[in-house]
């Protein structure tokens, strides 16, 4: 391949990827399906149910045209290859294009099954349509929707491609191509997973996700998974009617200060270990006088004469967690993003040091 087409080819498809999974900066430009059609699709506050059926129909419909614009800028950028005209282009290309034009053709072709009578055929009005009375329609149950959703009290988070909602009377979940709706009063909830992250994408914080299961007692409402930070589960729960059961293997952590040191004790496994020497024997940590002294300070992270941390010439005396949570005493609560490198004295000799200089007892 010659440059233009390679550096074509990268171009396009670093920006296929970000135009599908939109990163905050396409977001902050614009380069949105939502932002570029928001004409036709309307105010989401407006008419929420209307909004997400034409928001996910020309979601589909231009992502479906990703390979087809794909083929056209290759048009220009190997003109040699003559892809302007199909019968003359090599029959790698002719492929390519078959199948470029058979993607939004399917697309279009689902997009008017799902428009027919008013968008009676649409994933989310047949999923609402389960919800309601025989008398009326879902479209009685959309305006419900619509009228919950534009309250302030609702709870909502996530990022744009994996929202969660919750309102008085219902748990929704906005992904890329459809919008899962699920009626409080007769949802099963269960904290499934935990995953435990050191450092958060957007800041310097440590970060628990957790996954919950939204299971509905209608076997015809499909169940779906909702995933937020553990911070916000206490909001969650307060918002939710029914009860959130949890796994036997999962642990909740719901303030920063738990999630420090969570993450305060994997990074002090991977510190260098001290070894105790036989003659000297462990005694109870004096912060909590309920298990034996754990951790030892000892100046790992430069040399002994280089830096801010100094020599602590104290015997182990502390566990891991009071160890932590003293740690954790000394920081700025204003600034938790500095609180993984910053540096605090001894509780005990007043010597300082940061959290590489930790080390296990062994």
């Amino acid at each position: 391949m010659d440059s233009p087409e390679v550096t074509f080819t990268l171009a396009y498809v670093v920006f296929a990827v970000c135009f599908v999974f939109t990163p905050t900066e396409f977001h902050s430009a614009g380069l949105t399906v939502q932002n570029l059609l928001s004409g036709w699709l309307g105010s989401e506050d407006a008419a929420f149910v209307p909004y997400h059926l034409r928001r996910t129909a020309a979601t589909l419909l231009c992502h479906s045209l990703l390979p087809l614009g794909y083929y056209v800028g290759m048009c220009f950028a190997a003109s040699e290859k003559r892809l302007y005209s199909p019968s003359q282009a090599p029959e790698t290309w002719r492929v390519f294009l078959l199948l470029a034009l058979t993607l939004p053709t399917i697309a279009c072709t689902l997009i008017y099954y799902w428009s027919r009578d008013r968008w009676a055929h649409h994933p989310l009005a047949r999923t609402l349509a389960h919800y309601a009375f025989p008398q009326s329609g879902w479209r009685a149950v959309a305006s419900s929707v619509d009228t919950e959703f534009r309250r302030i009290d609702k709870f909502a988070t996530g990022a744009p491609g994996a929202r969660v909602i919750v309102t008085d009377t219902w748990v929704m979940k906005v992904t890329t191509y459809r919008v899962h709706v699920a009626q409080q009063q007769d949802v099963h909830l269960t904290v499934t997973e935990s995953q435990q992250h050191d450092l958060s994408p957007d800041s310097n914080l440590p970060v628990q996700l957790l996954t919950i299961r939204v299971a509905s007692a209608n076997p015809a409402v499909p169940a779906f998974d909702i995933r937020l930070n553990s911070t916000e589960y206490g909001e969650l729960c307060e918002k939710l009617r029914a009860p959130i059961r949890s796994a036997a293997n999962v642990v909740i952590h719901q303030s920063l200060g738990d999630l420090f040191l969570e993450t305060f004790a994997s990074l002090v496994e991977v510190n260098p270990a001290y070894s105790v020497p036989s003659s000297q024997d462990l005694e109870a940590c004096i912060g909590c006088m309920q298990t034996r002294a754990s951790v030892r300070l000892v100046k790992t992270c430069q040399e002994a004469d280089e830096g801010e941390c100094q020599q602590c010439c104290c015997r182990p005396m502390w566990c891991l967690t009071c160890m932590g949570k003293w740690f954790a005493s000394r920081q700025d609560p204003q600034r938790p993003d500095t609180w993984l490198a910053s540096r605090v004295p001894c509780p005990t000799c007043r010597a300082r040091f940061c959290i590489l200089d930790v080390c296990a007892v062994r």
